[in-house]
């Protein structure tokens, strides 16, 4: 049965009702909702365990999984117009809600032009992070493309906590040698967890 929208359209439905219509099941958009307590909290499951759930079939896992993944693809992708960046403060509110569900470490660096306004945001890496993975190479090569007048690197810890590690430090410190002599400097590291983030800047570990 087809839902009835309001004079809002759908943006009128609530969660449920809106899981009603992709999942074509009433019973199960309720049951999701009253579980997890929210889209969101639904949304940083991992995909596998839509397909474990016994009351959902393939079909619905897969839209429920393609759901979400497009979500993400379209916040990871999405920079407002001339987002300048002159605090710490302005990329955790920018990006803490892309990157608080993510259950492992992407590594970014944030290409700025001359005024601090952001261009681009890479990503340069996923998983645990460390020396390999995250190699100047990629970084600056990333940041020639754009004309980038400056970097700055940024990272999730899926713990939530925000104090550096030991290879989070030795990353920044060669990032930013190879910035200077690359001529684009590194401004800053933020590191973003649940609530709160930590700049490598602010602590003075970046000049």
């Amino acid at each position: 049965m087809l839902l009835k929208t309001d004079s809002h359209g759908i943006v009128g439905l609530s969660d449920s009702e809106l899981l009603q219509i992709l999942l074509g099941n009433r019973a199960v958009a309720k049951h999701d909702i009253a579980e997890y307590g929210s889209l969101h909290a639904l949304a940083v499951r991992e995909e596998r365990e839509f397909y474990l759930a016994e009351r959902i079939n393939t079909r619905q896992a897969k839209v429920l999984a393609a759901l979400f993944e497009i979500a993400r693809r379209l916040m990871e992708r999405h920079i407002p117009e001339r987002l300048k960046i002159n605090e710490p403060e302005a990329i955790f509110q920018h990006f803490h809600p892309r990157l608080v569900h993510l259950k492992t470490e992407h590594f970014y660096v944030l290409a700025l032009n001359s005024s601090n306004i952001l261009q681009r945001c890479i990503k340069i890496s996923e998983g645990i992070l460390n020396a390999t993975l995250v190699h100047p190479r990629e970084v600056f090569a990333e940041l020639i493309l754009e004309r980038a007048a400056f970097g700055i690197l940024m990272h999730n810890h899926p713990s939530g906590e925000v104090k550096p590690s030991v290879e989070d430090e030795s990353i920044t410190r060669r990032l930013v040698e190879v910035g200077k002599l690359m001529n684009i400097p590194i401004l800053d590291h933020v590191i973003i967890g649940v609530n709160q983030f930590y700049s490598f800047r602010e602590a003075g570990l970046i000049e």
